[in-house]
């Protein structure tokens, strides 16, 4: 149905574009957060790499990243008209080894990849340096140009932007509770016709079936700029495995590297470590040594929303709410194919056939 009054709890990428495609669909839109634009996605990398996040017994969440990565050109071609540019590159990426046991995982990768129908070029270690001349001493890697990547502060400037054109209306308050066709804040209430779940990983205490699907899943991000004495950042995303731990370099339009990520288990605090900047540093540098000269400009944390199962929740909760969260790393990637979910829902459409799988229904089948 058109015209419906809908409330979208959170303000992070998935619910910005959610709102963005709703409220461009004719509904009125009312978004619920205090610091939208911020939490997990100000400090996210900007990776839009479904192959290179895949691992065996995640097929669906490989289907479901590639189908969103199909229309992520589309989806930037309109925010770009409807809010701004947000900064998408398609330069590709390069997945590095360090050493035999590093090129030993990436040899499984590969394997999987091709197992399931996926291009992916085993390259070697002089290779690599050719087409990234900054790189250490990589044993080998992995060559995927289709890759992409997003400049993450610039797409949610312009999500926010292209929502506020579009008709939304922003609250500038926290939820504090869901109810069918209402979300309380501390200061007021929001009567809709549909609730849209996007708070990330605080989406557990607004719902008791989300309370058992998704929980806070820490990470940490370091920004840098290139000196005039130093090498410039690589050209491409280089992603790396680092004594069995991510490492991962995205660059930015303006000079800017950002250096990530550190993952695990912190409950909701957001502070940064200094054992998370060290292993970051250290991985970084060999991985591409002149970023010890490169001027530190920021060290963040974010909380992911984790999923038990890896897939995201995205539909419908029953009495008029809908789930979208739980996206884990990919996020920035799943936010075209979740908004368009979303709104096939509204709609009382199907939505894209790869998000059936990520129906909210498996948490009460005991599937999650």
């Amino acid at each position: 149905m058109s015209n419906q009054h809908v409330a979208v709890v959170g303000g992070g990428v998935i619910g910005l574009s959610v709102a963005w495609r709703a409220a461009a669909a004719g509904h009125r839109v009312t978004v619920v957060d205090p610091t939208p634009g911020r939490g997990a996605s100000w400090v996210a990398g900007g990776m839009l790499a479904p192959v290179t996040e895949a691992w065996p017994g995640e097929e669906e969440s490989l289907a479901l990243g590639e189908e969103s990565l199909k229309r992520w050109p589309a989806f930037a071609q309109a925010l770009a008209h409807d809010g701004g540019d947000p900064g998408l590159s398609t330069a590709g990426t390069l997945v590095v080894a360090l050493d035999r046991a590093d090129a030993d995982q990436l040899d499984i990768v590969a394997g999987y990849l091709r197992s399931v129908g996926r291009d992916v070029e085993q390259v070697t270690g002089r290779r690599l340096r050719s087409l990234e001349p900054g790189l250490g001493a990589v044993r080998g890697g992995l060559l995927v140009p289709g890759d992409l990547a997003v400049d993450n502060r610039k797409l949610l400037r312009a999500l926010e932007a292209a929502a506020l054109r579009r008709g939304a209306e922003f609250t500038g308050d926290a939820a504090q509770a869901v109810e069918p066709g209402r979300v309380r804040t501390a200061h007021c209430e929001v009567h809709c016709d549909v609730v849209v779940i996007a708070a990330g990983a605080h989406s557990a205490r607004l719902h008791p079936l989300l309370a058992r699907g998704v929980r806070p899943l820490k990470g940490e991000i370091l920004r840098l700029r290139a000196r005039r004495t130093s090498l410039p950042p690589p050209t491409r995303t280089v992603r790396a495995v680092v004594e069995g731990r991510p490492v991962y370099l995205v660059p930015r339009a303006d000079g800017e590297l950002v250096l990530g990520a550190t993952q695990y288990e912190a409950g909701f605090d957001d502070t940064v470590s200094a054992r998370g900047v060290r292993e970051l540093l250290e991985g970084a540098e060999r991985i591409f040594p002149s970023i010890d000269e490169y001027e530190l400009v920021e060290t963040a944390a974010g909380l992911r929303a984790a999923s038990t199962d890896t897939l995201p929740f995205i539909g419908d909760l029953g009495d008029g709410v809908l789930a979208a969260t739980g996206h884990h790393r990919n996020g920035l990637l799943m936010a075209p194919v979740t908004a368009d979910a979303v709104v096939a829902r509204l709609a009382g459409e199907k939505p894209p056939e790869e998000a059936l799988a990520a129906d909210p229904a498996r948490l009460g089948t005991g599937g999650v």
